[in-house]
């Protein structure tokens, strides 16, 4: 929900663009009144218990494999103290800005459902944090995706309480004190659950998600884009691509796909000028013909994955939780299963789509496939290799992809002295899958470059307006066909038009939105 471009965050569910927002455009946010309501009254029932003689989980016991000792009052900070520096136990590279951010604000969103019982007080520092853009440093290893994101989670805690480093609104690393100082943010002592509260939960993995199908969502029609391309310079048929062939299998997402292709290459000169009779091609090769049964199945298998990603954006995971009725209950709502095997599932979709489109460029460069055209589109075949080594960079990548779509959710691997025994590895099918979103940008570019030089190699032949506009688009980074340059910051360029939306809006210029 946004109010004169604040997010406001409620009990109520936050949007997928809102996530975005916050995390990638660092957008300010704000709890809302319901939301300090909701905790406020949640904060008096566990204020009840922590004073009750009756041990109650995290709240006056330890926690996991521990939770069977209680702990006396006098003993409790500093139970929430050791807790999160105990779990802020995260090792290996920096988890970038973007998702810290994203699971910041998640968080702040289960804490304002008013279920986990923490202070509006402690609610607030969070809140400070994501305003002031001083991002806790995270690690890409500690996750098992059950409890939550544990790790993850108590850097984020740790710099609640002022310990701990980050990076400041300008990118520097700084002690986490130092920046709260500078920003006029007092750091929490944590009261009784409250360290618990804020890091039990699947946001870490939830955030990547969101942050993927947003990628996706341009990647997908990027995908058709390459796909118009080479079906064009290959010269092959737009009439598979016909409506009525495709309602014989009616899955939305084929559909879609098809009704882009047939947009795109629609008023092609190139198609035009060979469908005199001349051609004796019977039918196109399955990386042409078959792109939107591949490219449908992946949007179908997003649409799965985001309707998952939706859930959990309406659910509130902490373990113990504080119910309506003032009841407070143990749960395996933290489990990460719902998340990962859609993760898990994109990953297997990225990787066919980038295996397809290797496939595609493939066909350009051999002369026995690619009507007519030079070998490997060079400018002087053997004295110029064109764009032979793209093709294997393509290769390389696309192996990698394979590796990468093998799923982490089957591995669970136990912990806490087998108290939790099942693990969902969540958060590392969340991590694979953004190096496989990374992987499908720079297959997709390699297409397009290549797709590009063997439509212009066709000349005097037009592409269609739309194909034309992409490449159109490319040449103002990337010069036409001509002897070997240096290929890879063309490449990096391309990379970046993909990556950014440029290509996508070139050809929306003249389609208008794609599906």
């Amino acid at each position: 929900m946004r109010d004169n471009g604040v997010v406001s965050v409620g009990p109520e569910p936050l949007s997928f663009e809102d996530v975005v927002r916050v995390a990638r455009g660092g957008a300010a946010v704000r709890l809302s009144d319901d939301a300090v309501a909701a905790m406020t009254a949640a904060r008096s029932r566990v204020e009840e218990l922590a004073e009750s003689p009756t041990p109650a989980y995290g709240v006056s016991t330890g926690f996991g494999a521990l939770a069977s000792r209680h702990i006396e009052p006098p003993l409790r900070a500093r139970l929430q103290r050791s807790l999160i520096r105990s779990h802020a136990a995260g090792s290996g590279p920096e988890v970038e800005t973007e998702v810290v951010r994203a699971m910041m604000l998640l968080r702040l969103r289960t804490l304002a459902t008013g279920h986990t019982g923490i202070r509006p007080a402690t609610a607030r520092v969070l809140e400070a944090l994501l305003n002031a853009r001083i991002t806790p440093v995270v690690h890409e290893y500690g996750s098992l995706g059950c409890s939550g994101d544990l790790a993850p989670l108590s850097h984020v805690a740790l710099t609640i309480m002022g310990e701990g480093v980050v990076t400041d609104a300008g990118g520097a690393r700084v002690e986490a004190g130092e920046a709260m100082k500078r920003a006029g943010i007092e750091p929490v002592e944590f009261a009784a659950k409250e360290g618990l509260a804020l890091i039990n939960g699947t946001e870490g993995m939830l955030g990547m998600l969101i942050l993927a199908l947003d990628d996706l969502a341009r990647l997908l029609k990027t995908a058709d884009i390459a796909a118009a391309m080479s079906v064009e310079g290959l010269l092959g048929t737009d009439r598979v691509f016909a409506a009525d062939l495709q309602a014989l299998r009616p899955h939305p997402g084929q559909a879609a796909s098809a009704a882009n292709l047939r947009t795109l290459l629609a008023g092609s000169g190139i198609m035009a000028g060979h469908r005199d009779g001349s051609c004796t091609l019977v039918q196109d090769a399955y990386s042409l013909r078959c792109a939107p049964q591949v490219a449908g199945a992946a949007r179908d298998t997003m649409s799965h994955a985001a309707s998952v990603a939706m859930r959990e954006l309406c659910s509130a995971i902490d373990n113990p939780v504080v119910l309506e009725d003032g009841r407070v209950e143990s749960n395996g709502n933290f489990h990460g299963a719902p998340v990962a095997y859609v993760l898990d599932f994109l990953a297997i979709a990225v990787a066919d789509l980038a295996s397809m489109s290797e496939r595609r460029t493939d066909r350009f460069l051999d002369v026995a496939r690619n009507h007519g055209l030079p070998a490997f589109l060079a400018d002087d075949p053997g004295v110029d290799s064109g764009h032979m080594i793209a093709q294997y960079t393509q290769a390389a990548i696309v192996s990698e992809l394979k590796r990468l779509a093998v799923p982490a959710s089957v591995d669970s691997i136990p912990s806490s002295a087998m108290q939790e025994d099942h693990v969902s590895m969540g958060w590392s099918a969340a991590r694979k899958l953004r190096r496989a979103i990374d992987g499908l940008t720079r297959v997709l570019a390699v297409e397009l470059v290549t797709a590009a030089r063997g439509i212009e190699l066709r000349a005097p032949s037009a592409p269609a307006p739309a194909t034309g506009a992409v490449i159109a688009a490319i040449r103002q980074e990337v010069p036409g066909p001509g002897p070997d340059r240096f290929l890879a910051p063309e490449i990096e360029s391309v990379v970046r038009q993909v990556a950014d939306g440029t290509l996508v809006a070139a050809a929306e210029s003249v389609t208008g939105p794609l599906a």
